[in-house]
């Protein structure tokens, strides 16, 4: 994150929309793994509850908060790719 210091700018949100975007996907698409033994709902509900963060992640502006956030999808996607599931959306 290049010009904010502690607020992201226009450049550094821009930057990070990609990888957001990306690990949005990939977290959806781990919850439909068949190591997760997840009902069809329990899957939705799920899904609901990752979109939510992720709609909610998309009005933060803090440079620290962001890495944060991305810091945490890595991990819990990590997780989803071991069959577990991630305290936050249990």
């Amino acid at each position: 994150m290049a010009k904010g210091l502690i607020w992201a700018t226009a450049e550094d949100l821009a930057r990070n929309r990609g990888k957001m975007l990306s690990l949005y996907r990939q977290l959806l698409r781990s919850l439909n793994s068949p190591k997760l033994e997840l009902s069809l709902a329990a899957r939705l509900a799920k899904k609901a509850e990752v979109k939510s963060i992720f709609m909610l992640a998309a009005e933060e502006r803090s440079l620290d908060n962001i890495a944060d956030l991305i810091d945490t999808a890595h991990y819990s996607l990590s997780l989803l790719r071991k069959g577990q599931i991630p305290k936050y959306i249990q």
